[in-house]
Formats: C-alpha cells, structure tokens, sequence
C-alpha cells in the first residue's frame, strides 16, 4: 500500500516528489495524479499509469503565481489579459497560456500552450508550498473511467503502483476546473 500522508507530513511527499516519484493527492473536485514536472521520468510514469497517450498533455499546479509566471511567455500576454486571469485566482480556474521556454516539452504534449491553475484548495496549495514550485496535475484515473473522489477509489485504480496519497479532503467543487485559453478567452473544457 503506498504510504499515506497527512496534512501534518506535507514535507515528506515533497521529498518523494523530489526523489522522483508519483503521488495522488486531493485538488478541488478530484484526486490528482502528480510529479515533478521537470522528471521525465516521472512524467512518463504517470501516463502508464494512466494508460492514456502523452501528447495530450497536462496542467500545472501551483500555490501562487510566482510558481508559474516563469512558464508563461510574457511577451505574448497583454497585461489587460493577465490581470483578468489572476483576478480569477487562487481558484479552480485553469488557463492556457503562450508557454515560454521554461515548459519541458513532454509537459506540453502536442500543444503550444501551457495550461496552468493557481488553487484555492488548501491541500493542494500546501503540497506545491511543501514542494517549493508547480506540480503536474491530472485526474487520478484509469483512461476513460470517472475521475477518483476518494482515497479507496485512487487504490482501486492503481493498487501499488503509487509511491504515496495526500489523505486530505477535496475542495467543494462538483466538477475538474474549468480550462479557458488566457488570450481568446474560449473555452476548451467545461
């Protein structure tokens, strides 16, 4: 069984993320499947775990917006833009923005952008604090089952094959993160 880790022992799961490893813990509305997005590796785990194809990508995760401003290409967003997305956080509110040179490539997948939240989940903001940056974050799920909402259902998918849980509460929301793209403002997920 992976180890569980409480609120109180943030710092540990930092230190497997750090080691290279693959943990679930709770964000808003789900459980997420994260890592360093810096490990290869460790990116590329995630997505045999998952059983889904890499080139869709993912989005960060962060506590504030400084953990994420070096990834966005700046030259590229308007300030008028950028004001409005980060009048928009800390909350489960993901966007799309140009990705600046700073992105690995593998983050990306076949996308220009990067997509990116600043959380108002405390537990999820914790962890990126614990860890001192953004984190991978994508739905703790087999391709194309239900994303998992609890701690038995995150085992039941992966048994394992984890190398740690954040057993804490999700956030309130009923559904993943809406994601927009920062400079049209259209939606790509509901």
């Amino acid at each position: 069984m992976p180890k569980r880790y409480t609120l109180a022992e943030l710092q540990g799961a930092a230190d497997v993320l750090h080691a290279g490893g693959v943990i679930a813990y709770p964000t808003e509305a789900v459980f997420g499947l994260g890592c360093d997005p810096h490990n290869q590796a460790a990116f590329e785990r995630i997505f045999t775990l998952k059983q889904r194809p890499s080139t869709q990508g993912v989005l960060l995760i962060a506590a504030d917006f400084a953990q994420v401003e070096h990834y966005v290409d700046m030259t590229k967003v308007p300030r008028g833009v950028l004001a409005q997305v980060r009048a928009s956080w800390p909350g489960p509110f993901t966007w799309v923005f140009p990705r600046s040179a700073e992105v690995p490539e593998w983050v990306a997948g076949a996308h220009p952008g990067i997509a990116l939240r600043v959380s108002g989940h405390a537990p999820a903001v914790a962890l990126c604090r614990a860890f001192g940056g953004a984190l991978v974050s994508t739905s703790a799920n087999l391709h194309g089952k239900p994303p998992a909402r609890d701690l038995a259902t995150v085992t039941e998918y992966f048994g394992e094959a984890l190398d740690g849980m954040v057993d804490a509460p999700l956030g309130g929301a009923a559904q993943p993160s809406t994601i927009r793209d920062a400079l049209t403002g259209a939606i790509i997920r509901t």
